[in-house]
This record gives structure tokens, sequence and C-alpha cells, in this order.
């Protein structure tokens, strides 16, 4: 019989963690998809962390990430965390359409289909988070092949949180997610089109420097002035960056012209950008684009055949 999860993990994720600035705030055992036991970490950047800038840590019990192939990752994955933990809400996200989101209720690691499909599957929740409380959610069911899950070191959270959040947010943008106040889970494809073979990358959006600065004034809005009270929020995320298909080193020099327009503050490092009040004064911009995202997601019909005008 193997360890309790937790015993058998804790010394490798509190090195970890210790590593890349953060604590192991508690940590219990959970279980999987099929009922297997995981082990469940929360961290954050001090002992007296609130509870919304904490990073949830979930991996199998038998999960060994200290093998040379496996460490790189989950050791950028906590450094990249310690960074995003600062964010007022570290786990919000903008999509390239200009809808502010939350992601949540994540069930880690990937579970084998049960459906009869050779994929991987991984559940979790998408949330609106526009600063009203809003009821709308997507239960979404994102699935990865199997030959897209040779390209994935390990099937855990550390290794797949970044492709997955991604894939959502492009799916959104796709218009091919409902938002809803109820509803069952709706699948997001993850297959090998978003990755190159060649060049080991992920593909997901391609954008332009306007639609990249589009972006991250609808971030700066949203993340900042909206849901942290003009508190600086990380430009530099690399999960920003695969998303785009650019770099952290392009988001920053995108936000320092965002600064020079007086719409943005940035930290000593320039990493951080804060809200200014010229910005805030664009709310109903933002919240226009908003609503376009919403028609977006919102399924339509075709008029002829609702009246009955079909060649059927």
């Amino acid at each position: 019989m193997s360890a309790h999860p937790v015993t058998h993990l804790s010394t490798a994720v509190g090195a970890a963690a210790a590593n890349a600035g953060l604590t192991i705030l508690s940590s219990e055992e959970g279980t999987d998809f099929h009922g297997r036991p995981t082990a469940i970490f929360r961290l954050g950047l001090s002992p007296d962390a609130p509870a919304e800038r904490t990073l949830r840590l979930e991996l199998s019990e038998d999960f060994d990430f200290n093998r040379p192939e496996l460490l790189p990752e989950i050791t950028a994955h906590l450094r990249d965390a310690a960074k995003r933990l600062r964010n007022p809400r570290p786990d919000a996200y903008v999509t390239v359409a200009g809808m502010p989101i939350t992601f949540s209720d994540f069930q880690w690691p990937f579970h084998r289909s049960v459906s009869g499909s050779d994929t991987y599957i991984v559940h979790g929740v998408v949330h609106v988070a526009d600063g009203t409380d809003s009821p709308l959610h997507a239960k979404v069911s994102a699935s990865m092949t199997v030959t897209f899950a040779e390209i994935v070191p390990a099937p855990e959270q550390p290794y797949a949180e970044t492709f997955i959040y991604s894939a959502i947010r492009k799916t959104l943008d796709q218009g091919q997610l409902e938002l809803l106040k109820s509803g069952n889970r709706q699948p997001v494809p993850v297959t090998t089109r978003y990755y190159s073979r060649w060049q080991k990358k992920f593909f997901f959006t391609d954008t332009t420097d306007e639609s990249r600065q589009q972006f991250l004034e609808s971030k700066i809005f949203w993340l900042s002035g909206v849901l942290g009270n003009s508190q600086p929020v990380w430009i530099a995320d690399p999960r920003d960056a695969q998303y785009l298909n650019t770099t952290p080193e392009e988001l920053v020099r995108m936000a320092a012209a965002l600064a020079a327009a007086g719409l943005a503050t940035l930290d000593e490092d320039k990493e951080f950008a804060a809200a200014t009040p010229a910005l805030m004064a664009r709310e109903s911009q933002f919240r226009e684009r908003l609503q376009q995202a919403f028609a977006l997601t919102k399924p339509t019909f075709n008029e002829d055949m609702r009246a009955g005008h079909t060649n059927m």
C-alpha cells in the first residue's frame, strides 16, 4: 500500500514551493474522478495570505515530479504562480473578445473518458467576472486526444493547466461555449492543431499589435480597475503570452505604451500595471465589448427554418 499521498508528496511540494517563494498553508487528501487518492495543497505568498490569493495544487498520490524531465516545468509553474498570486484576483483572466472570467473547480488530474472515446478529460467551471456577481457560467469538459497527450509530460495540473485555460479562452472567443445560469457540461476539444511539434510550442490565437494592446487594456480595466480596486496586475504572464502567440517581453513593451498614454501605471520592474482614472473613464466601451462577447456565445437560429421554410 502506498504512503498517505499528502505525506508522500509534502516534502517535495514544500521544497519546490519554497524555491518559488511560496508557503504551504494546508494539505489534505482528495480523490480524483475515479475515486483514487490525490494530495491537495493550498499555497500562498505568506502564512497569512487571504483565501482569494492562494493556489490550489492537486496531484495524483503516486506522482513524482522530481524526475529530470518533470522538475523544470513544475518549478516554472510555481514560480509563475508566485507572481500571479500578487494579482488582486489570481483566478481571473480576460479573453481576446473582452470577456473577464475566472476558472474554478477543476478536478485534476486528467481521467480517461468513460463514454468510450479515446480521450483524456478534465472538468472545471468558467464564470463571468464583470464585478456584478453575474450567475453566468459554463461547466466545461476539456478533452485531450491520446495523440495530444503524448506531447504533455504528465496529465497533472502543473503540466496542463496553462494550455487548458488557453483552449477554453479560445473556445469562448469562437462563440462555442454558451454561458448559462445552469446547464450541463460543454466540450472543449484540445487537439494537435494547437501545437507545433516542429517548433515545440502551442498556438491558439493569432494577434497583432492592435489586438494585443486591446487585450491589455481589457485586462487592466477588468482585473485591476473593476475587480482589484486599481491594484496592479501581472502583465508579463506567460499564460497570456501563450494564448496570444507572443512573448512576455512583448506584453511588457506594449504595457509601457499604455503607460505613456496615461492609461496605466507600471511598477519598477514594468511587469505589473494598474488602471488609471483615464482608463476607467472608458467603462462604457469595455462593457459594450463585453455585451458583444456575450452575444457571440448565444446560439442563433435559422429564421427561415423557424418559420417553416425548409427544403425537407
